[in-house]
């Protein structure tokens, strides 16, 4: 498994992590066999949050025994994102996911704080060894130079942002800022949300066709090409020991650069839109 510094921070994170939202509203022995599956096979970084719903009781009971293998982030929701308000939520969640330290503190959208408060929140959070680090989530460039505004340069771990081959938003302006400033991009949702490339549509056999090349699925390549950049990882989720195993060989090929070319005609990102799309 490919392994790249996460942002600013000095961890080494490895390329395919494991999202985990809806994943407790299936077969929870499943989701759990799921997730240690992937660590076993070098997805170590767990990502999940507040919002969703039982999802840290899941990782809880699938880390047992190997939290210090996991880079674990959670995330505070806006409404909750006030000073004491961050602090509380992360330690609500430091207690339903049965540690004491989360590696990553994610506001999860812009709400209605400031963001000077919720910056002073993370920063207290450091101060008390809750979080290791601290970024974002679905915030466009602008709102990345105004938080780097508040906190500083060298802050910012990371922007979790929607990112797949039908959506390539993020690349106009998101992924280049985070270049600049050394932010990690972390792509969510890198299949579509039940949106990925049907096999006998023109594109999906694009992706077919590269992915037998490899030996590969055609999830697989469109992890690896959107992780073609040394800044972007991608968490995906699987329901499966197996499906976690596929996610996690992706992390393990790279494709040629005519490969890209071919995909990135096949999957055009479009004009840059209004706002950041986000789900």
């Amino acid at each position: 498994m490919k392994s790249y510094p996460f942002g600013s921070t000095s961890v080494s994170v490895p390329v395919i992590g494991q999202g985990t939202w809806y994943i407790d509203s299936g077969d929870r022995k499943a989701a759990v066999a799921a997730l240690r599956r992937g660590i076993e096979l070098g997805m170590t970084h767990i990502d999940t949050a507040e919002m969703y719903g039982d999802a840290e009781l899941v990782i809880a009971e699938a880390m047992a025994g190997q939290r210090d293998q996991v880079f674990l982030v959670s995330k505070v929701l806006p409404s909750n994102a006030s000073r004491k308000g961050t602090i509380a939520a992360c330690e609500r969640s430091l207690r339903r996911l049965k540690t004491d330290y989360l590696d990553c503190y994610l506001l999860h959208w812009r709400g209605s704080y400031p963001l000077a408060d919720t910056v002073a929140a993370f920063e207290e959070l450091v101060r008390a060894g809750k979080i290791r680090s601290w970024g974002v989530s679905n915030f466009d460039a602008d709102d990345l130079a105004e938080m780097l505004d508040v906190a500083g340069e060298g802050k910012i771990a990371c922007n979790q942002v929607l990112y797949h081959l039908k959506e390539r938003a993020i690349e106009h302006a998101v992924i280049p800022w985070c270049e600049k400033h050394k932010v990690a991009v972390v792509a969510y949702s890198p299949f579509g949300h039940d949106d990925f490339p049907a096999p006998k549509s023109k594109a999906g056999e694009v992706l077919q066709q590269i992915a037998k090349a490899h030996g590969a699925t055609p999830r697989q390549v469109a992890l690896a090409f959107l992780t073609r950049k040394s800044t972007v990882f991608a968490i995906p989720k699987a329901s499966t020991a197996e499906h976690a195993a596929e996610n996690a060989a992706a992390g393990d090929f790279s494709l040629s650069e005519s490969e890209i070319a071919v995909l990135d005609r096949a999957f055009p990102r479009g004009e840059r839109p209004r706002s950041l799309p986000m789900l």
